[in-house]
């Protein structure tokens, strides 16, 4: 009895282990950087229709056996490398936008969920590819939408809608846009970088004509700087010289009993001194017209370098207006070369395809004269006869003869008489039959060719025959 109960004691227990451990193996944690994916019967939405996955992002599930199981989704950004080229802007000029995309699986409820309807099971390498496909169809769009100027000046709102369209539409399919890198834009007709040297050019006028303007103002204060210089230099002098004036006239008339020389001296020296001050002032007055002398020719050199860079950017845009013009004139002129091109294409055609359906039925008709080209050329003349007889009736159907007489007096060759001659040479008129078709590389048939050879020989036994015809239309 005791061996019994320990055999039901050890058989719980490994039960109770076992159950434990499968608990335990299918106990599922998602770690944070993927999405634990649970398929199977995993429940039902409102409307009553079956889940088809439960996605889980941090945290843990119990995966049910049998009914249940799971894989996980990784999270990883993917930098996906998209270089477009060609693509038609709003002003139908063709750009280049090489460009960067990162993307990765959203991890939002709705978008997650449909992720793991259309994402589960691929690698990495296959959600990039389908991801490159959707980014491309949305930047053409973007950029059809937006003017050149507006792509290249205002990147962000490029930018941002470009970001706005591929979201849009990555999330159907369970990605979301992390970042967008657009380097460098460029455009096979050479129009973003005339814009770039417009800027340029401008900028590079505008700091010149800034210079100038700091050259011509450190010329007028250095001349104005130099002229009160000199003006504050004589006064200081003149005060100097009218104070040894009064000086020596006080003691001139303290001293009344110099000489006659000394004051003679004296009248010399505030002569010469006097001619020295009117030099200084002199000197002063030529300075400061020197200085307006200058400052007119800056200014007059500033005017001229504002007018020159006025008429270099004028001549400029009529190089481009001119350029622009030979490029549309080249578009229509390879638009109506393609259209004459495709035209003399489908008239080949055409003949072709007449001669072809000549061709066959030619064939059809030697085969149904039993492979001989001759009996196939009689078969076609048979058919043609009417209507070679009718022309040569018609050639001569329109001649007007009023009235013909003839005299004949049997002086045609071999006896023969001249109305038969006559008769003769008319019918000769007409081209024979057996010779024209000898002019189109062709015989008439023998039953056909010997009576019309012939034709013109005719015999008369009358001596004289006299006719008259009358004919009235």
């Amino acid at each position: 009895m005791d061996n019994n109960l320990v055999i039901l004691l050890t058989v719980i227990a490994v039960c109770l282990f076992t159950s434990v451990v499968v608990i335990l193996s299918r106990y599922r944690k998602c770690p944070s950087d993927k999405i634990l994916v649970i398929f199977g019967k995993v429940g039902s939405n409102k409307d009553g229709t079956y889940r088809s996955a439960k996605c889980i992002h941090g945290g843990a599930a119990f995966i049910m056996p049998v009914i249940q199981s799971y894989e996980y989704m990784d999270l990883t950004p993917m930098s996906i490398p998209v270089d477009l080229k060609n693509a038609l802007s709003k002003q139908n000029i063709r750009i280049d936008v090489p460009s960067r995309f990162t993307v990765g699986i959203s991890t939002e409820p709705g978008v997650m969920q449909n992720a793991a309807e259309r994402l589960l099971g691929l690698k990495l390498v296959e959600i990039q590819e389908l991801a490159k496909d959707i980014i491309f169809g949305q930047l053409r769009l973007v950029i059809a939408t937006m003017e050149i100027e507006e792509i290249n000046t205002d990147r962000d709102k490029f930018l941002a809608a470009v970001s706005n369209n591929v979201e849009s539409e990555l999330k159907k399919i369970g990605l979301r846009l992390i970042n967008v890198n657009v380097t460098d834009i460029t455009d096979e007709s050479g129009y973003i970088s005339a814009l770039g040297k417009e800027a340029a050019a401008k900028a590079i006028n505008d700091a010149k004509i800034s210079v100038a303007d700091a050259d011509r103002s450190g010329a007028i204060g250095e001349a104005n700087a130099k002229r009160d210089q000199r003006v504050h230099v004589s006064l200081a002098d003149s005060e100097a010289i009218k104070g040894e004036n009064e000086a020596k006239a006080a003691v001139a008339e303290s001293e009344a009993t110099l000489n006659e020389k000394r004051a003679e001296a004296l009248r010399r020296s505030t002569a010469a001194e006097k001619i020295q001050a009117a030099k200084a002032l002199q000197e002063a007055y030529e300075a400061e017209e020197e200085a307006e002398k200058t400052r007119f020719a800056r200014e007059q050199a500033a005017l001229e370098a504002d007018v020159i860079v006025k008429t270099e950017i004028a001549k400029r845009q009529k190089e481009l207006q001119a350029e622009a013009e030979a490029e549309q004139i080249r578009r229509r002129a390879q638009g109506e070369a393609d259209a004459i091109y495709a035209k003399m294409a489908a008239e080949a055609k055409g003949i072709q395809e007449i001669l072809t359906k000549q061709a066959t039925g030619f064939a059809e008709i030697v085969k149904s004269a039993g492979g001989d080209t001759n009996d196939a050329v009689k078969l076609l003349i048979a058919d043609k006869l009417e209507e070679i007889v009718k022309i040569q009736v018609e050639a001569i159907k329109n001649l007007k003869i009023d009235k013909v007489t003839v005299w004949d007096g049997m002086g045609g060759k071999d006896g023969s008489p001249t109305t038969a001659n006559f008769l003769s040479g008319m019918l000769k008129s007409v081209p024979p039959m057996n010779e024209m078709f000898k002019m189109a590389g062709m015989e008439l048939p023998t039953y056909l060719g010997k009576d019309l050879e012939n034709m013109d020989r005719v015999n008369t036994t009358e001596n004289t025959v006299t006719v008259e015809e009358t004919e009235e239309k």
